[in-house]
Order: C-alpha cells, then sequence, then structure tokens
C-alpha cells in the first residue's frame, strides 16, 4: 500500500508538471515584466519622452509656420490664378470679336454679292423697259407719222 500511495503521489506530480503550466506562465510573466521595467523601462521612458517633446514643437513651431507659409503660397497662387483667369477671359473676348467680325466681313461680302446681283438684274430690266419703251415710241411715232399724213391729205378741204 505505501509503493501505491507513493505511486499516487509520483502520479500526481507527474499530472501536475504535464499538465499544469500555471508555476511556468507566472515564471515567464516575472521574468518579462522585470527585463521591461529594468531594461527597457527606461529606454522607452526617454523615447516616449522624446516624442512628447517632438510633439509639442510641431504643435508650436513647426504648424504655426507651415500653416502661415501655405496661406502666403496659396493667396500668391490665387492671385496668379485669378490674373490667368482674366487674362483668359480677355483672349476668349479677342476670338468672339474676330469670329463676329469675320462673320460680318463675310455678311458684308453676301451683301455685297446680292446687292451686285440684284443692280445687275435691274439693269437687265431696266434695258427691258428702255427697248419696250423705245418700240412703243416707234409705234407712237409711226402712228402719229400716218396720222399727220391722213391730215394733209384732208388739208386741201
Amino acid at each position: 500500500m505505501f509503493i501505491m500511495c507513493f505511486l499516487l503521489i509520483d502520479i500526481g506530480d507527474i499530472q501536475s508538471r504535464l499538465l499544469d503550466h500555471r508555476p511556468v506562465v507566472q515564471g515567464e510573466i516575472r521574468f518579462f515584466v522585470r527585463e521591461f521595467e529594468e531594461k527597457r523601462g527606461l529606454r522607452e521612458k526617454r523615447l516616449l519622452e522624446n516624442l512628447n517633446n517632438m510633439i509639442i514643437g510641431a504643435n508650436d513651431q513647426t504648424i504655426p509656420k507651415c500653416t502661415e507659409a501655405m496661406q502666403h503660397r496659396l493667396f500668391a497662387a490665387l492671385t496668379r490664378l485669378e490674373a490667368a483667369n482674366h487674362m483668359a477671359q480677355r483672349i476668349h473676348l479677342r476670338e468672339q470679336e474676330a469670329e463676329q467680325s469675320t462673320k460680318l466681313h463675310a455678311c458684308q461680302e453676301r451683301r455685297k454679292a446680292e446687292w451686285e446681283a440684284f443692280m445687275k438684274e435691274q439693269t437687265v430690266k431696266k434695258e427691258a423697259v428702255d427697248e419696250e419703251h423705245a418700240k412703243a415710241v416707234g409705234r407712237l411715232s409711226t402712228h402719229y407719222s400716218d396720222m399727220k399724213k391722213d391730215l394733209t391729205k384732208f388739208a386741201p378741204f
């Protein structure tokens, strides 16, 4: 029975060593905490203080300088952009005026051509009217000369 009891104690001890990892994990945790606090703690603290100082410096000096420079350059860029926009509008107006001028010139040329065609047509019509008038004058003059001859026949009475 003693052996059995010893065997049970050994089995319990073996079981606790195989299945119960709490003492090992706790030892690792203690080692990690000690390592972090002793060796890395000061280094991490210095690193965090340096980062904090850099952030404070950036907030106090760098960001305002950058903001001021950005506003100045944006104002200059906006001024140049407005000038370029104004120039583009002037160029656009000149192009429109030139286009209207060419349209006006083309319209004037077309009106001249229409006027010349109209005048030629009027000249042709005038010549036709003059010719008809000349024929009518010729007919009337022959008619009146015939009447004059007839009158001369009756004149001796």
